[in-house]
């Protein structure tokens, strides 16, 4: 995952699955699972963030799915933090 600080406002995100996650049936399922779990994650005011969905994206249990996406939002947010001071 990938972050930066934008202007004011609601967070944008991207999100993205290349040819190794699998075929395309493979790729939209691992984007729509993503996205799912951005929806419930606590993702910056006014931030942008690309996620790059890797090969165990697609098959990986929910919850699992939720603390890896929880886990890169804190790791982005704290080396932004750090770049700043």
């Amino acid at each position: 995952m990938v972050g930066a600080s934008g202007a004011p406002g609601t967070p944008l995100v991207g999100v993205v699955a290349g040819k190794r996650v699998g075929n395309a049936v493979r790729r939209n399922r691992a984007k729509r699972r993503l996205r799912a779990a951005l929806r419930e994650a606590p993702l910056r005011s006014g931030w942008q963030y690309v996620v790059i969905a890797g090969r165990e994206v697609p098959d990986v249990d929910y919850g699992r799915l939720q603390t890896w996406v929880a886990a890169a939002i804190d790791t982005v947010s704290v080396g932004e933090t750090k770049e700043n001071e």
